[in-house]
C-alpha cells in the first residue's frame, strides 16, 4: 500500500484526503493540532494522525521518509522547507499554491534528483490552467490562434446564502482577501499593456455576465502578462485575468483599501472603541458625526452604501476593541469574521468563466466561453474545499500510479496532466463541470 503525508489539516483538506483514502492510500494526516488531522482522518483504518510544526525538522525528515509522495496544504511559505526535504529524499510533491520564486529555484536540483514537483493545481491557480489550456489546445489542434483571452473566477455564498451587505462570506480569516485588495494589476489589453497600481485596483472594474447566473463584478487580478508565455498566447492581443464579485464590492473596496483601516502597522489601541478605532483610521481624528466625516473623507455622499457596510461591520458601535495592541488589518479581519461567517447549511459557490476570441485561416473568428458554476453541499464539503483539494488529491495518485510523470518544478499546462485531471474531476460524485458555447 503506497503512503501519502499530507501536511496540513485545514479546512480545504477534507475532501482529498478522503479521496486519497477511497482509493486505497495510506495517509498520514500531520497538523499543529492533533484533532484536526484525527477528525479528517474519521478514524480510517487506514489514516493516521501527527502532531507536527514547522519548526520540526527531524520530524519532517521521518514522515518524509516513511512516505511515497508528500502533499503540502501549509500556507505558501512553507513549501520550500518541504521541497527541501522532498529532493534529500527524492520523493515527489504536490501543491495547490503559486510557484515563489523560492520554489522555482528548485527546478534544476528536482530534475536532477529525478522529482516532480506539481504546484498550482488547485483551483485558482490549477483548475483555471487545466481548463484553459484545453480549450487553447484545441484552438491550435483546430489549426487556430487565440487572438484575446479573458478569464474570471471568484469564490463567493451562493445566491440563496447572500444574506449581508457585503455579498461575501468567510471560512477563514479574511486578511488574505484584504491584503490582495492593494496588489497592483498589469493585463495586455488590444495590443498595449495596462498597468494599475494597488491603491487603482478597484477602480478598473467591469461588468461580467455570468452565463446561467448573473452580473458580477470584475476587477483584474495581478500580473495577466505573465500568462502569455505560460499559456502560449503570443499571438494574443488581449490577456486579462480577473476576479469575481457581488455588485457593489469595487466601489465600497476602493474606499476602504485607501482609508486606513487596512493599515498593518501595530499600534497602540487600548481602551479604543470601535467608533474611536474607525473615526482614527479614517478622518484621523476624534469621532463626531462619524457618517458625515467619513463621506467628506471618501468624496461621496452620506447614503454611500460603503459607508453602511461599515456602519453594520458594527465600526460606528461604542462597544471596546477585544484587543489593546495590534494592527488596523487584524482588527477589521478579525470583525469580518465574527461578522460574515457562513451558517450551518449555507452553501458557497465557486465561479469561474473563460472567454476567448479564436481566429482561423481565411479570417473567420469564433467566441468560445468556458463557464463553471460549482456550489458546495450543505452540511457536507464547501466548493472551495472540494475545488481547491481534489485536483490535488487526483493528480497525487496519478503521480503514484505512473501515469503522471516528469521532474521539476511544474504547473498542470500540459495535456499529460490536465487532462486525466479535468476527466476525473468532471466523473466525481458532484463533479466540476464546464459549460461550453461557441458563437
Amino acid at each position: 500500500m503506497k503512503k501519502v503525508l499530507v501536511l496540513g489539516a485545514g479546512l480545504v483538506a477534507r475532501p482529498g484526503v478522503r479521496y486519497l483514502l477511497e482509493k486505497g492510500f495510506a495517509v498520514t494526516v500531520a497538523d499543529l493540532v492533533e484533532s484536526k488531522a484525527l477528525a479528517l482522518l474519521n478514524k480510517h483504518p487506514n489514516g493516521r494522525a501527527k502532531a507536527w510544526n514547522t519548526d520540526d525538522k527531524q520530524g519532517l525528515a521521518e514522515m518524509v521518509k516513511d512516505a511515497d509522495l508528500v502533499v503540502s496544504l501549509l500556507p505558501a511559505n512553507f513549501h520550500p522547507l518541504v521541497a527541501q526535504e522532498c529532493l534529500a529524499q527524492k520523493k515527489n510533491m504536490v501543491t495547490a499554491s503559486y510557484v515563489s520564486p523560492a520554489m522555482r529555484e528548485l527546478d534544476a536540483p528536482a530534475k536532477e534528483a529525478g522529482i516532480l514537483i506539481l504546484n498550482e493545481i488547485g483551483v485558482d491557480p490549477g483548475i483555471d490552467h487545466m481548463s484553459a489550456m484545453k480549450v487553447i489546445d484545441g484552438v491550435k489542434a483546430a489549426g487556430g490562434k487565440v487572438t484575446s483571452f479573458r478569464s474570471y473566477c471568484g469564490g463567493l455564498p451562493a445566491p440563496e446564502a447572500n444574506t449581508n451587505p457585503w455579498g461575501y462570506k468567510f471560512s477563514w480569516s479574511p486578511r488574505g482577501v484584504l491584503t490582495a485588495g492593494r496588489n497592483p494589476a498589469c493585463y495586455l489589453q488590444d495590443g498595449k499593456k495596462v498597468d494599475i497600481p494597488g491603491p487603482e485596483l478597484f477602480g478598473d472594474m467591469h461588468i461580467l455576465d455570468v452565463t446561467g447566473l448573473c452580473e458580477l463584478e470584475a476587477y483584474p487580478n495581478r500580473d495577466s502578462i505573465g500568462y502569455i508565455d505560460i499559456y502560449g498566447l503570443q499571438e494574443a492581443r488581449t490577456v486579462f485575468r480577473g476576479t469575481l464579485r457581488y455588485k457593489g464590492w469595487c466601489a465600497a473596496m476602493k474606499k476602504i483599501v485607501n482609508s486606513g483601516l487596512l493599515d498593518d502597522q501595530e499600534r497602540d489601541l487600548k481602551g479604543l472603541t470601535y467608533r474611536d478605532f474607525t473615526a482614527a483610521a479614517i478622518t484621523g481624528g476624534k469621532p463626531g458625526n462619524l457618517r458625515a466625516d467619513i463621506a467628506a473623507r471618501f468624496g461621496v455622499a452620506q447614503n454611500f452604501h460603503g459607508i453602511d457596510w461599515l456602519e453594520w461591520l458594527g465600526l460606528f458601535s461604542d462597544e471596546p476593541l477585544p484587543v489593546e495592541k495590534g494592527a488596523r488589518i487584524d482588527v477589521m479581519a478579525a470583525r469580518m469574521l465574527l461578522k460574515m461567517p457562513y451558517s450551518e447549511g449555507e452553501r458557497d459557490m465557486l465561479v469561474m468563466q473563460h472567454e476567448f476570441i479564436a481566429e482561423y485561416a481565411g479570417g473567420r473568428t469564433e467566441k468560445l466561453t468556458s463557464t463553471l458554476v460549482d456550489y458546495g453541499i450543505p452540511g457536507g464539503d464547501s466548493s472551495m474545499a472540494r475545488t481547491v483539494s481534489l485536483p490535488v488529491a487526483i493528480a497525487a495518485r496519478l503521480i503514484l500510479e505512473g501515469r503522471i510523470t516528469g521532474t521539476g518544478v511544474q504547473i498542470p499546462v500540459s495535456p499529460a496532466i490536465y487532462q486525466p485531471v479535468l476527466k476525473e474531476l468532471e466523473e466525481l460524485p458532484n463533479g466540476v463541470h464546464f459549460e461550453e458555447t461557441k458563437n
